[in-house]
């Protein structure tokens, strides 16, 4: 809450008055996320595997379907993960290495 000339001014939880700063938080997952990041692909079979194991989209997403009627939608709940661009990035990056340094054909993978 902020006052100004008698005047109350209610701020949400996300908003900071100017000149204070908000408490850094830790965020426990920021050595994960960098191990991920900087990972550096240099072996086929590593490269095949996380090809193999990390989707290139979301499994979860669906349609609901009743009668040959579309009745709902999963929407897809990847996004929820905290690790996903690490995971898309680290993907991506052993796709390259297959393509680049293999020179394999992923056609598979897609």
């Amino acid at each position: 809450m902020i006052k100004t000339s008698n005047q109350r001014i209610i701020l949400p939880a996300f908003i900071h008055p100017v000149g204070e700063k908000p408490q850094p938080r830790f965020d426990f997952l920021e050595p994960l996320r960098q191990w991920l990041d900087n990972l550096e692909i240099q072996n086929r079979k590593l490269a095949k595997l996380i090809a193999k194991h990390i989707p290139a989209q979301c499994p979860f997403e669906r349609d609901i379907m009743l009668f040959g009627r579309k009745i709902g939608h999963i929407p897809p709940m990847c996004k929820l993960n905290p690790l996903y661009d690490q995971f898309v990035g680290l993907r991506f990056r052993a796709l390259c290495y297959l393509v680049d340094q293999c020179g394999e054909d992923i056609q598979s993978y897609c």
